[in-house]
């Protein structure tokens, strides 16, 4: 049962190709980035940018080329209406996910009738960590008091007492990152990703920093062949001894994504087709200093309150930031390998952080409706310990 006054429905997805660190679309602003797919999800569905009452926007790192409300400048530098409100929101991995479920909520709860939520990242300007950077002279972002509550740990040190935790071996987050490949190469080569992204025409630039040409990026970046053999011979970024490298977890990329929502009233005014329902949303609080078992609660919310069997979820799209997330969270919840991530994940096709959540919308979405699904839960490991979840129902 949806937990929202009026019915939430999706137009419309949009995504760019994801880049990888320093690639096709490294040249490119991040404002202009996310311009292109709010101005392309609206062009290509026919609604009139007017319409668009608020759009929430997700980006992790809001500093430099990020900073200033990026998702309002990115649809003002887009020739869209000024009239349209914007705003940008920092759930870490999780917030164009958080930008979905609020801008459903906006619309749920009758403040507006029609919204996009979207994010974008290019960490190869802006890099993971550069708001907080102790170099600027503004000091840092954890308090003194936060530590005399709890352990200060990394990702990646959580990722390693995760593995622990749920007994997850070298083998087995190797093992997941062949398939995190495997399948965005079959998908790939299978056209699954068709209608899903927007090609970008990015600038070349020689190394002065001067225009020299366009190139268009059409494709994701990220992908490689590779093999276990390869895999084993990867050094653990983590510990000496950990289970998790470059080679299985989730890669330093850019990109953009979006997502088109509205009432079912305003639609069938629209004449619109809706593609999917928003059923539920959620934002959980898990420890921090384990700090990516979010999925894991998330997706137990979900069930719960929509009263629905892990069974009944035809597609789980569960971001790839360390092979031992998305394994720890299968175990647990006891969800399918073969329906989560079935496209390939964060692994094989990039993390561009604040464009995720927006991104894993889009896969899930177009899977169901590849698949004839019913319903698809999608969710993520935030840092600072948070998850995000959302479920949706094909129409």
């Amino acid at each position: 049962m949806a937990r929202t006054q009026n019915s939430v429905v999706i137009i419309d997805t949009l995504r760019t190709p994801i880049g990888k660190r320093n690639g096709g679309l490294s040249t490119l602003h991040p404002g202009e980035l996310l311009g292109i797919v709010q101005k392309g999800i609206l062009d290509r569905t026919g609604v009139d940018p007017a319409l668009v009452e608020q759009v929430v926007g997700g980006c992790v790192s809001q500093v430099g080329e990020q900073a200033f409300n990026i998702t309002r400048t990115a649809w003002l530098a887009a020739g869209l209406p000024l009239t349209t409100a914007a705003t940008t929101i920092d759930t870490q991995c999780g917030s164009s996910q958080q930008a979905t479920g609020l801008a459903s909520s906006l619309i749920g709860s009758g403040v507006v009738d029609i919204a996009i939520a979207c994010g974008v990242e290019v960490m190869s300007r802006v890099p993971i960590g550069a708001s907080g950077r102790k170099d600027f002279g503004l000091g840092i972002p954890i308090p003194k008091t936060y530590f005399e509550e709890y352990e200060m740990t990394s990702q990646f040190e959580g990722a390693e007492r995760i593995a622990d935790k749920w007994g997850i071996t070298r083998e087995d987050t190797d093992k997941w990152g062949l398939v995190s490949q495997q399948r965005a190469i079959r998908a790939w080569e299978e056209d699954r990703f068709s209608g899903q992204f927007i090609e970008v025409d990015a600038p070349e630039v020689n190394e002065a920093g001067e225009v020299t040409g366009t190139r268009r990026v059409s494709r994701d970046e990220g992908l490689r062949e590779t093999t276990l053999e390869k895999l084993g011979t990867l050094k653990p970024v983590g510990r000496p001894d950990g289970v998790h490298t470059a080679g299985n977890s989730s890669q330093i990329s850019d990109g953009a994504a979006a997502v088109l929502m509205m009432t079912e009233d305003k639609a069938n005014q629209l004449g619109l087709k809706a593609r999917a329902r928003i059923v539920d949303s959620c934002l959980v609080g898990v420890d921090p200093v384990l700090m990516l078992t979010g999925p894991i609660d998330a997706t137990q919310r979900l069930l719960q309150r929509n009263n629905l069997k892990i069974s009944d979820i035809d597609v789980f799209e569960i971001n790839e930031a360390f092979a031992s997330v998305v394994l720890a969270w299968a175990k647990e919840v006891g969800a399918d390998p073969e329906r989560t991530n079935p496209n390939g994940g964060a692994i094989a096709l990039g993390h561009p952080l604040g464009a995720t959540g927006a991104f894993l919308v889009t896969k899930a979405l177009n899977e169901l409706e590849r698949t004839g699904g019913r319903y698809a839960i999608v969710s993520m490991c935030c840092g600072g310990g948070l998850g995000t979840g959302t479920l949706i129902e094909r129409l």
